[in-house]
């Protein structure tokens, strides 16, 4: 039921294996932005250096930061980065805003210290050393939770090896400092992050207006076909309307054409295949619970923070949504191809990585991987001992390898993009796996 709630969620990138023409840098500041240096007050002094650590003693919470608070105001020699001689200034007021509004961005954790903080800011308009830590540390709580996410090592662990730009948010605040509308751009993450988060605000709103109820599953239950008449019509015509699917609501239990256009809304946005036919899986997926749906949307925004922007600025490159079984190819930012593949299984997963297209190889052999060997192979010539012959397969150094032909495996063509994990795109002979909703059957390859 998961990668139901993923292919429901997903906006093109979460969740994905990445083949990409761009290449990878090292990034000091923040996507392209011009280094700027904020002009400290000449009317206002620089605060004593030896204050940084009693703050921390006092809220220790944020002591994570302190590494990066300490680079900042080095940097700066300890004059004021939130405050002038008249007081707080406007980039302190954007990030307080963005600290109260941190849930939007799927962020759940609380945050350390907010009453405290809420107060000071509120009540403390003027110089405050304590005030100007607090800002600064939040700076960094900000970045580090929502454009940054988890550390690498985490990602891994849960089989993500996108490698990410280097960012120094110690660098970007003095560009923020000057520019604070930067902050409210839409650029720091990839464009999925931002539907994903206006998608977020819409179901936190039906939440709070008592979620989309559910539609009765009565043990002796039959499909809904086109002009059937039925209570349980009236019930997802209802549940279509809260989800937006249905721009209105007549009420009536008629399965008519209104409703066929929800349904088809609803089940491309869910992954099935367009079908009118009503049976009890798509009202399974209906009766999931809105506040399910906003957990899934929250972990698919943690997921976008581990994919670098400048991926997606690339003229040209594609795209798999593994969840979704669907290949994009992707230029000059728009949708040039799309087209549905085949995936690893749950035990064999297709992991999630980026690399360059290298070449393309036509009639390729298929070199059997050792696991398929040792699991499949090996039982299969002890059964028969023509087994081999009869896969058109033949023994090379030790190794099993299939011959090419109509019948090889990798089909007539396979794409290769040099990595660690011996991924790569590959034509397939089993072509009725792509009429299948559910579309995991590869060993972690991709058939296309």
């Amino acid at each position: 039921m998961m990668n139901r709630y993923l292919k429901w969620c997903l906006i093109g990138f979460v969740s994905v294996f990445f083949l990409t023409q761009c290449k990878n840098k090292d990034s000091v500041a923040f996507t392209g932005y011009e280094l700027k240096l904020d002009q400290p007050d000449p009317e206002l002094q620089p605060f004593d250096s030896t204050l940084v650590a009693p703050f921390f003693e006092k809220f220790p919470q944020l002591a994570d930061y302190k590494k990066e608070v300490l680079m900042v105001y080095k940097n700066h020699q300890y004059n004021y980065l939130w405050h002038d001689s008249k007081g707080r200034k406007e980039t302190a007021d954007v990030l307080y805003n963005r600290i109260n509004e941190i849930a939007a961005d799927g962020i759940l954790q609380k945050v350390p210290y907010k009453d405290i903080f809420d107060k000071r800011f509120v009540e403390q308009s003027k110089v405050d050393v304590t005030n100007e830590l607090l800002l600064t540390s939040y700076y960094f709580f900000y970045t580090d939770k929502v454009l940054e996410g988890i550390d690498y090592a985490k990602r891994k662990e849960l089989g993500w090896f996108l490698d990410r730009d280097s960012v120094s948010y110690v660098n970007f605040l003095d560009t923020l400092l000057v520019n604070p509308g930067l902050v409210n751009k839409q650029t720091q993450l990839i464009k999925q992050y931002y539907l994903l988060k206006k998608a977020l605000e819409k179901y936190h709103d039906i939440a709070l207006n008592g979620g989309w109820g559910t539609v009765n599953i009565d043990e002796d239950f039959k499909n809904l076909n086109p002009s059937d008449t039925s209570d349980r019509v009236t019930e997802i015509r209802k549940r279509l309307y809260l989800s937006g699917d249905l721009t209105e609501n007549s009420g009536s239990n008629v399965y008519d054409l209104s409703l066929q256009k929800g349904l088809d809304s609803f089940m491309k946005r869910h992954g099935f295949v367009a079908q009118k036919v009503i049976n009890k899986r798509h009202i399974e997926a209906m009766n999931v619970s809105v506040e399910d749906r906003i957990k899934t949307i929250v972990i698919n925004m943690e997921r976008c923070r581990w994919i670098s922007p400048n991926i997606a600025k690339a003229k040209e490159y594609i795209v798999v949504n593994i969840p979704a079984y669907r290949l994009l190819y992707i230029k000059n930012d728009s949708i040039a191809l799309q087209s549905d593949v085949v995936v690893g299984t749950t035990m064999n997963q297709t992991v999630v990585f980026s690399g360059k297209l290298k070449y393309i190889v036509f009639s390729p052999y298929w070199n059997v991987p050792q696991s398929i060997i040792k699991n499949e192979i090996l039982p299969g010539i002890q059964r028969d001992a023509n087994y081999l012959a009869k896969h058109n397969m033949e023994w090379n150094n030790g190794n099993v390898r299939q011959k090419p032909g109509p019948a090889n495996s990798l089909g007539l063509v396979k794409f290769i993009f040099p990595n660690n994990n011996n991924i790569y795109f590959h034509d397939t002979p089993s072509k009725s796996l792509f009429q299948r909703e559910t579309r995991a059957f590869s060993h972690g390859c991709i058939r296309v």
